[in-house]
């Protein structure tokens, strides 16, 4: 329900250290199953993005990277971690190793400046990736750029032509798993007075979730 440890051990009448310490089992055990099972599943067509949140306080600022393989709507790799270039290469870096490509699979994603060298170093031509890239003005989309960054603008159409799902390069499945997200954990809602003291803390709760 993505609610607080504090709010789930006063509706079940459990101690907080008894509702905290079971948790931190059960997001134990999920990432050992996350771990375990999430091998040799198709890659047709990968999104990616990343969820700001933070630490402690706001002078810890933290994201959460969540890739989405679109046709099994499988949540493929996370990562809690800064935005940097190493993070995003391991996070895809995950899904490679653990799926197997389809063909060319075609990747999405925002406009974040690392996508685009990790994808070209880690996979190179074997994929059609582009970016859509929104502007924004008072919350609102205004803007919608689309930009193919690696293969063709032939390449493209016969890949949305093969996608069961996506009639336009997009990133709307991601989004909505980012949606999904933050509202089954208290840690990542916004506007929230929940939040991780340490990076563990965080990405226990992911896998919980993930699982």
């Amino acid at each position: 329900e993505g609610v607080s440890i504090s709010a789930t051990a006063r509706v079940t009448g459990h101690s907080r250290n008894t509702v905290a310490r079971w948790l931190e089992r059960a997001s134990r055990a999920a990432e050992r199953f996350n771990r375990r099972m999430l091998r040799d599943f198709e890659i047709i067509e990968l999104q990616a993005d990343e969820l700001y949140t933070f630490i402690g306080g706001k002078s810890r600022p933290t994201w959460l990277f969540a890739i989405i393989e679109v046709c099994s709507r499988l949540w493929a790799s996370s990562l809690v971690g800064p935005r940097s270039y190493r993070d995003t290469k391991s996070v895809l870096n995950d899904v490679i190793l653990r799926g197997s490509f389809i063909g060319f699979p075609l990747i999405a994603t925002d406009g974040f400046e690392y996508y685009s060298g990790v994808i070209a170093r880690l996979i190179g031509p074997a994929c059609v990736y582009g970016q859509v890239i929104k502007t924004r003005r008072n919350n609102r989309v205004v803007r919608v750029e689309r930009r193919v960054k690696i293969g063709t603008a032939r390449q493209l159409k016969d890949a949305l032509w093969e996608s069961e799902d996506s009639e336009t390069l997009n990133t709307s499945f991601v989004e909505r798993l980012n949606l999904t997200i933050r509202q089954g954990s208290a840690y990542l809602r916004r506007r929230s007075p929940c939040h991780a003291r340490c990076a563990d803390q965080l990405l226990g709760q992911v896998e919980f979730l993930r699982c």
